[in-house]
Order: structure tokens, then sequence, then C-alpha cells
């Protein structure tokens, strides 16, 4: 049987398209690597199933087809052997609606939500916007790898008044796949001191390294899926997420209830075209998963290289999703995402994160777009101020 060849090399062109990730420089040479908006043509397979449901003509109010609910519990279960009610599923128009519901359900307003730091940026924000306290762990720089602090998260776990642990799983932004003795010390933490945990595990598809392998925290134990959220969502692996379709995995009944309620009147139901692109990527869209990945494997090997041979730059090997974090603090540079796209690179701003001197880059692109865009951060590091 012959293997369909995906094409990852082409570049799209995305301007004047209303594309966000474009749109913030139009007009200007600047190569957009900030937002996690992946430059490659979602899989054939999805694109044909829009096309088909967009010919039916009506575009009502659409349940999430059951269908689809069974391929994601088919899914959950043959890849991380962990079996989930269908029940237990709630659908959501994107993951960052999940975090800011998950923080409602954490105790009461005034009370504290915990997470590591850096992170993507609504983990900061929606605690806050819950009327909640947010409590930071900063992440170890152990070397060859982000590490958790265990004394720090356990000092914050054990203040009186803190009921959620939020997670993020491959982490966003350092890369980190967490392992499974990392995941049990957490749930463990959890246990211990009465934590709702909410998980965002949206890039849980997107392994770079071979040796890792995602592990839902939820599933570890009966006793940790009480108390658990977990977001997930076929955005980011299938470049999907302009569509807007995600899920919560809630298998308690009580916190479930909670969520539905906080999310009651204000958050809109998934469109059906959403729902048709979700089916369609799960249930046909593997093979361009497994050469999307070998593709950003390659990407990776690229930007590691790169970076890590300029002086004042560094970055840790990405384990998952397709952002590469840059520490810039040996550099001498001052603001480092202005720095970059005054070069010609857009890229996200570390600030953002919680951490001032870093900078996130998004690989998920045609490698002629990748190749450019760092060939013009090694000549921008050739003006900059001497590395300290």
């Amino acid at each position: 049987m012959q293997t369909t060849v995906f094409d990852f090399d082409s570049v799209i062109d995305r301007q004047n398209t209303n594309s966000v990730k474009w749109e913030r420089y139009r007009g200007r040479n600047v190569l957009p690597l900030w937002v996690a908006d992946m430059d490659f043509l979602s899989p054939p397979a999805v694109i044909d199933a829009l096309r088909s449901r967009v010919e039916h003509g009506v575009f009502g109010y659409t349940l999430a087809p059951p269908e689809l609910v069974d391929t994601i519990l088919q899914r959950l279960f043959s890849l991380y052997q962990w079996t989930v009610d269908p029940s237990a599923l709630v659908f959501l128009p994107g993951i960052v609606t999940g975090l800011n519901l998950a923080c409602r359900c954490a105790g009461e307003p005034g009370d504290a939500i915990l997470t590591t730091l850096p992170i993507y940026p609504p983990f900061l924000s929606s605690p806050q916007l819950a009327g909640r306290r947010r409590i930071d762990v900063p992440m170890l720089d152990a070397g060859h790898r982000w590490e958790v602090d265990w004394d720090q998260l356990e000092a914050a776990a054990s203040q009186p008044d803190c009921r959620m642990l939020n997670w993020c799983n491959p982490h966003n932004p350092t890369g980190r796949v967490f392992d499974r003795e990392e995941l049990e010390r957490v749930a463990e933490i959890c246990l211990r001191h009465d934590l709702v945990l909410s998980s965002d595990e949206i890039h849980c598809d997107l392994i770079i390294a071979p040796d890792k392998h995602h592990i839902p925290i939820a599933g570890l134990s009966s006793e940790l899926e009480t108390r658990s959220i977990t977001l997930m969502a076929p955005s980011k692996t299938f470049n999907i997420a302009g569509l807007g379709c995600s899920f919560a995995v809630i298998p308690d009944p009580t916190l479930r209830a909670r969520f539905k309620q906080e999310a009651q009147e204000i958050v809109p139901h998934v469109n059906l075209l959403a729902f048709t692109a979700a089916l369609a990527a799960y249930q046909h869209g593997d093979p361009w998963l497994v050469q999307l990945l070998d593709y950003l494997r390659g990407n990776h090997a690229l930007v590691l290289e790169t970076i890590n041979a300029l002086p004042g730059l560094t970055m840790k090997p990405v384990e998952g999703t397709y952002l590469a974090w840059i520490a810039t603090h040996e550099s001498g540079i001052e603001k480092p995402a202005q720095f970059f796209e005054e070069a010609g690179v857009g890229l996200s701003d570390g600030r953002q994160y919680g951490e001032p001197d870093f900078v996130r880059l998004n690989f998920g692109c045609p490698r002629a777009i990748l190749t450019q865009a760092l060939d013009r951060i090694a000549q921008s590091m050739t003006q900059a101020p001497s590395p300290r």
C-alpha cells in the first residue's frame, strides 16, 4: 500500500488573511514565529470534511457528534490506557475558556491557586479574573532541562487557603514532558493538601523527544481523577486552533456540575465546523501527524544547534510542543523581544510568561521560513551588546 507523503515544505501565503500571527507585522519585513499557530496546511482529511459539511449549506446550532465522543474515549484508552466515561466530557470553544472556568471551581473568591513559572500567560491572568489569589512557584534550571522546585511547591501547597494547582504538561513554554515519577509526586501533593488539579494537556500529541511519552496525570489514580479537570484539544496538533473545539475531562459529577454552572449562559457552544474538523482530525489525521512530528523534530534540531552556537543565547532541548524557550540573560540585551523584532523576527516576549530575559520561538513552520529567521537572529547577535 502506497504511503501518502504530506507537504510541510511549501510556504503558504497567510498575509491578508486576517491571521492573528501574520497581521501583527502587516507591512513590515518581520517573520512571525510567536503565537502557537503552525504555518502548515491542516490534514487533507480535515479540509475534505469541512468542504463536505459546508456544501450541506445549513449552519445551525449543533450538538457534539456521538462519533466524536466515542473517538475521543477510544483515543484516550488506546494511547494512555485511560478509561473515561462519556459523561465526563465537556466540550469547550477553547482551552483558555477551560482554564478560566477551572479557576472558578477552586474554593471561593479570595482563595489561592498555585502554578509554576514561567507559564502560558492565561495561567497568570485566570486566577485574578476568578477573584482568586495566585501563588507562583519558579521552575529550576537543572542544566539539561527545567524541573519542578519540589520544596517550594510543597510550601505553596501547604498554605491554608490554597485550593488548586494549575498544571501544564507538556509544559508551555519550557517544552518539558514530565515523567511518571514527577507526575506521581505532583499527584501526591494534590491529594495530601486537598487540591483540585487543573491540567492543561493541549500539546499532548506533540511529543518531540523520541524517548518521551505523554501521561495524563488524572489517569494515575481514581483518587486523583475525582479532583481533576483535564483540558485537551485537537487544535494545536492538527493546526485547527481558529475553529475552536476543545474539551475538558471531569470524571467527578460534583466538580463537573460546578464547571458547567460557571459556564452557564456565558460560554458559547462549540460550532458545527469545529466539531467536523475535530472528528476528521482524530479519525483520519494520525498519518499526517506522524509525518508532522518527523518534520518538527528536524526543525527542532536546527533551532537547538543554531541557538546554542550563538554567544549569549541558550535553550534546552524541547521534549514536547513546537516551542523553543530561549534564554537571553547572558547576551546583554535589555528588551529581547523588541531587539529581535527590529532584526526581522517576531518572537513571544518572555515577560508575558513571567520571565523577562527569555523569548519563545515557534518552529512550527516550513524550514525555509525557519532558516531565514534563524539567519536573521544570528546576524542580529553580531550587533548585540557583549555577552555577560
